[in-house]
């Protein structure tokens, strides 16, 4: 069995979604975490971050390279349009 680890944190539920269901149409064996308590109404998501994403060791390159890519924008994109 692989060796599962927390390989990144994310910053909110959009951004979970967006790496499940890509992760997920790759065939990348993975789990979301969050870190939402109802008896503390969100306090540890406010200092720890929404959640993490824990998958097997050998996958974390790509789960790193395609969070990379989720999270930046070309710089043509990043101006005002004119």
């Amino acid at each position: 069995m692989a060796t599962v680890e927390k390989i990144l944190l994310l910053s909110n539920e959009i951004e979970a979604g967006l790496m499940d269901s890509i992760l997920t149409e790759r065939g990348i064996p993975h789990m979301i975490a969050s870190y939402y308590d109802t008896a503390y109404d969100g306090l540890f998501q406010a200092t720890r971050g929404w959640g993490h994403l824990e998958a097997p060791a050998e996958y974390k390159e790509e789960i790193l390279a395609i969070h990379r890519d989720v999270t930046s924008r070309p710089a043509e994109e990043a101006g005002d349009s004119d």
